[in-house]
């Protein structure tokens, strides 16, 4: 019947028991000042895991440092070119590297077997990947 108080008193005591969670929260949580201690000394140890995707398991950087001058590494990169060992950008060709075979047939031998097909209605036409229906 008294609705109203009722709701009002269950009001009371949901805030409370929010209240008194998050008071309880807050008293085990570390402070600020505790945080930045913990993690300048962690930076100090080199205990941290490297800015960017690094590995859970990892914590030191690994080593960027290098013996090789800006114009070796330039120099090395020219001589792979020349003999064909860069990788290409993007996804992998699905034909095999370094296939550089040539055909057995001139230029002329092709042109004279195309001229000879479309002379007999083999090719297929243009659009199509299909060859001619036979007359």
């Amino acid at each position: 019947m008294n609705t109203p108080r009722i709701l009002g008193a269950a009001a009371a005591c949901a805030l409370t028991l929010i209240w008194a969670s998050a008071a309880q929260a807050q008293a085990s949580a570390p402070t600020r000042a505790e945080v930045k201690a913990e993690t300048k000394q962690a930076v100090k140890d080199k205990a941290t895991t490297p800015a960017g995707e690094g590995v859970a398991g990892e914590t030191k950087a690994p080593d960027t440092k290098t013996t090789k001058t800006r114009a070796d590494r330039k120099a090395q990169t020219r001589e792979d070119r020349k003999e064909g060992n860069l990788a290409a950008a993007g996804p992998a060709p699905d034909y095999p590297k370094n296939s550089k075979s040539k055909g057995t047939k001139t230029r002329a031998e092709r042109k004279a077997e195309t001229a000879e097909a479309r002379k007999e209605g083999k090719l297929a036409p243009a659009g199509e990947g299909s060859p001619a229906p036979a007359k």
